[in-house]
């Protein structure tokens, strides 16, 4: 299992990685809610176990906010010294799965992250994406803003799943050409570009904020700004 850390308290994040490594798990860590967010948003973990008060300028229920608006639904339990009914309640309905107040247990730690992974693995096949208010059903292949439906064609269709799969990240030319393409293009033609604006046009015209921005040089990426 590869969990994200996200701890500044030095002391607390060394019992935590260490009791996850003796028990065989992969751990990346994060001591500011900058970098904490960071990693969330560009790797693939299995759980985030996330501190409530971070330095950095992002504090937990931030980066909670954040993955959440970008559609990332990997489990998150926070960890926090604010342990009263409220806070709790607040943390749970911001996007967390669990709230573990401190000071805390290692055994009762594991055993809450084992449960969330094994309910998100049990949790079934997923039948909708979502970033921010745009949604997308994968079985009707209907495509809504803001509840205003959104008329898109095969190849247009099959992109904005894509990008919606990689919200929050940059998504290369390249990336396009291999998932969508199969390299039937030459890397430097324009169809993804025009693909692009077609896209564009359908799913932000009219609407704000707009979610479909180019990285000059780069590539695209879905999402609000942040």
């Amino acid at each position: 299992m590869k969990i994200l850390l996200v701890e500044d308290n030095q002391r607390v994040a060394r019992f935590v990685q260490n009791g996850f490594r003796e028990e065989g798990h992969t751990v990346d860590y994060a001591d500011n809610g900058r970098d904490g967010l960071f990693l969330a948003s560009s790797e693939r973990y299995d759980a985030i176990v996330l501190d409530r008060m971070l330095p950095g300028g992002v504090d937990g229920l931030g980066i909670v906010e954040a993955l959440r608006k970008t559609g990332n639904k990997t489990p998150i339990l926070i960890l926090s010294a604010l342990g009263e009914v409220d806070e709790r309640v607040r943390g749970l309905r911001m996007g967390g799965d669990d709230y573990l107040a401190k000071p805390f247990a290692f055994g009762e730690l594991s055993a809450r992250v084992d449960a969330l992974v094994r309910r998100s693995q049990f949790a079934g096949p997923e039948t909708t994406l979502e970033v921010g208010d745009l949604r997308m059903d994968l079985l009707s292949h209907a495509v809504a803003r803001a509840g205003r439906q959104i008329q898109l064609q095969p190849r247009e269709f099959k992109l904005l799943e894509f990008l919606m799969r990689h919200a929050g990240k940059v998504v290369t030319r390249t990336m396009l050409l291999e998932g969508i393409w199969d390299y039937h293009f030459d890397a430097q033609t324009n169809v993804i570009d025009s693909h692009i604006s077609k896209l564009r046009r359908k799913i932000d015209t009219g609407f704000d904020p707009p979610l479909l921005r180019t990285v000059r040089g780069v590539g695209y990426k879905l999402g609000p700004d942040e």
